[in-house]
């Protein structure tokens, strides 16, 4: 590795808030298998191995992460969470935010078919960036590097689980049992704009009727749809034990 790419992966560096002690570790995941291909007499080695291991130790982190968040999350609920957070596209866009794809070498067919910017390439990169970290560094500083990114899309993607989940449930319940869905209304809202509150009524059809308010007319909604499901359940148990 010549001093000028030296001074190029340092600069990346700084972007990832990583430094290396083996800078190699960084290249070869950087190396794509078109520019490997098309330098053989080099012996470069492409980050294929980088990805693979990559994308284990990112499944483990992100999801030690989520265990010590949400204690109470059932299996299926970290599941959805982590297939929310951990795909193609989000792994590209966090690519895209450090400038990864910047530091790429690539072969020339895939540089000029924008190697650079396709999100299947700079996710396998961003894997393969994890890897180099991990080997470099062991476990507790990929986890940090992995907390920094992932934790604030993790807390985020539960609300909105969360708010889809509630009005999803609601909705399979009252068609199956009324052959109803639920409305939502705007009933009131008030304060400062930049400090609103939303009140949302809940009715279906002349069975049932709640009220919920949030500082979005999603959380709103959202709350009024986990009373009106409380609601439902309760009545559920009290026609079974009558």
């Amino acid at each position: 590795m010549n001093s000028e790419r030296m001074e190029s992966l340092k600069d990346l560096e700084q972007h990832i808030h990583y430094r290396f002690n083996r800078l190699e570790w960084l290249n070869d995941a950087l190396t794509h298998r078109s520019f490997a291909n098309e330098n053989p007499s080099e012996a470069i080695t492409d980050n294929e191995r980088l990805e693979f291991l990559g994308d284990a130790v990112l499944g483990l982190c992100v999801s030690d992460l989520m265990m010590k968040s949400f204690p109470d999350f059932t299996e299926g609920r970290l599941s959805k969470l982590r297939s929310s957070i951990v795909n193609e596209q989000s792994l590209a866009d966090l690519a895209c935010a450090l400038k990864i794809g910047d530091y790429l070498l690539l072969g020339r067919g895939e540089e000029l078919s924008g190697g650079r910017k396709k999100p299947s390439l700079l996710a396998d990169t961003f894997e393969a960036v994890i890897a180099a970290i991990y080997l470099d560094g062991g476990f507790e500083k990929t986890l940090l590097f992995i907390k920094n990114l992932f934790l604030p899309l993790i807390e985020a993607e539960d609300k909105d689980i969360l708010y889809k989940d509630y009005k999803t449930a609601l909705q399979e319940v009252t068609q199956a049992r009324y052959k109803e869905i639920p409305q939502y209304s705007l009933i009131a809202e008030y304060g400062p704009d930049h400090d609103k509150t939303f009140e949302i009524l809940l009715s279906v059809a002349d069975v049932i009727k709640t009220a919920g308010t949030g500082k979005s007319k999603k959380e709103a909604e959202q709350r009024a749809a986990k009373q009106a499901l409380e609601i439902l359940e309760k009545r559920e148990m009290d026609d079974g034990s009558g």
